[in-house]
């Protein structure tokens, strides 16, 4: 969406929102899984564990953002619908990580009897509780931090993945759905940031909760070399 179309809130907000972006990619460069990735030296069991860790944020995804959707009442029915729409389309994402983990050498009794890591637990546990509150706007922040990742990050570590290594079957068709779809999932977001963004405070619980997600989501991605 241009720009030029948001109201003058939506505007500060999505400003906001990219400067919080901008801090959480440069934040990525001290991960040091993603510095093994983007360096060339990604061993075999580093993607494995990366998959194994990143599949149950996958599975929770879904179930804080049903419980997201559930929590808006009349007044924003539209925010409701499209957020529901949302969950609908990425409830079975893990099927496609599943995939590549066992495409990459793994056991698949292995992904999904994996419990969650340190990081993952307190991202899950912030989100749950926010989406549990009454017309939890502020998850509009965190969405833009997890589906950004998607939408920005998904062909570079796909492509960096692909360099490194070379399989019979695609191992990186999480990443490779992600990349073509997630940019459609920005579009509607830039919509909802217009929606909700009619209050100062909207837009500082925003800012404030994708804060926060940016940092749990990088300590989940830290302790993958912890687990």
């Amino acid at each position: 969406m241009d720009n030029k179309v948001l109201s003058q809130l939506g505007q500060s907000c999505l400003q906001s929102l990219l400067t919080v972006w901008l801090d959480f990619d440069l934040s990525l460069n001290k991960v040091s899984i993603i510095q093994r990735l983007e360096q060339g030296r990604l061993s075999l069991e580093d993607y494995q564990e990366l998959l194994l860790n990143l599949r149950q944020q996958v599975i929770e995804g879904s179930r804080w953002i049903s419980r997201c959707a559930s929590s808006f009442d009349r007044h924003y029915s539209d925010v409701r619908s499209t957020v529901i729409s949302h969950a609908t389309e990425e409830h079975r994402d893990y099927l496609l990580l599943e995939a590549d983990y066992v495409a990459a050498g793994g056991q698949l009794e292995q992904i999904q009897s994996a419990p969650k890591n340190i990081g993952t637990e307190a991202l899950h546990g912030f989100l749950m509780y926010r989406a549990s509150q009454p017309n939890p706007i502020d998850l509009i922040g965190a969405m833009w931090i997890i589906e950004g990742l998607g939408n920005k990050m998904a062909v570079k570590w796909s492509k960096q993945i692909n360099d490194q290594f070379t399989f019979k079957q695609s191992v990186t068709t999480f990443m490779d759905y992600h990349a073509e779809n997630d940019e459609n999932h920005m579009k509607e977001l830039y919509q909802l940031i217009d929606r909700v963004a009619d209050s100062q405070q909207n837009v500082e619980d925003i800012i404030r909760t994708a804060k926060v997600v940016a940092k749990l989501y990088k300590m989940q991605l830290d302790e993958v070399d912890n687990d």
